[in-house]
């Protein structure tokens, strides 16, 4: 039996082998089109595979029950966005202990922690963009703005990362990166704005 969403759905393929291809079918059936998965459970338990194909070795007698929940994408997208206003909040708390670590002369936790800083804003930035290429108007000033102020700060920072003039550096993230970081909450709002007009 197959559950999707709290309706059970028929397949009208052949009979899958293994449990892959009963994920397969319902895909290929069209049943998940505009959606993400966020949850399956089989035999009533949670399922996530340990390797790449395990569902290929899982037999379809051993399958009593398959259950697939999913979310619209749009929706999943907007819960993304209340997702990223977290991470401003973290970049903001980063920016902050790298900066107490270096005037604290710490050097090598506040480096190895600015190295952890600049991968959460990559993949902050690389979220963003996905988001506004999929849903936004893209012509956002803000947006522009915002990424513009941070790439010149960046440049600015690794400058002075390798002159290796720390309490600068520490200056840099307190007085200029927290300002501009905060500035992300408005291109968030806009983008969730965008994502909910594209709903309607």
């Amino acid at each position: 039996m197959i559950v999707i969403d709290g309706k059970q759905y028929e397949m009208t393929g052949q009979q899958p082998e293994n449990l892959e291809q009963v994920f397969e079918m319902v895909v290929g059936e069209g049943a998940l089109e505009n959606r993400i998965v966020t949850d399956v459970l089989v035999n009533n338990e949670p399922f996530t595979e340990i390797y790449p194909h395990q569902a290929e070795d899982i037999e379809i007698t051993e399958v009593e029950s398959v259950e697939i929940k999913t979310m619209a994408t749009d929706d999943m997208a907007v819960e993304i966005t209340l997702e990223l206003y977290k991470v401003v909040n973290i970049m903001a708390e980063g920016g902050k202990h790298v900066a107490e670590l270096f005037r604290q002369a710490d050097d090598a936790e506040a480096l190895e922690t600015y190295q952890d800083l600049l991968e959460v804003i990559r993949n902050f930035l690389r979220m963003i963009g996905v988001l506004r290429d999929e849903y936004s108007l893209k012509d956002h000033k803000e947006y522009e703005r915002a990424a513009e102020e941070l790439n010149d700060m960046f440049s600015e920072m690794s400058t002075v990362l390798e002159n290796e003039d720390w309490i600068l550096l520490a200056d840099l993230l307190e007085y200029e990166f927290l300002p501009a970081v905060e500035k992300w909450k408005r291109v968030i709002k806009q983008i969730r704005d965008d994502i909910r007009s594209a709903k309607r």
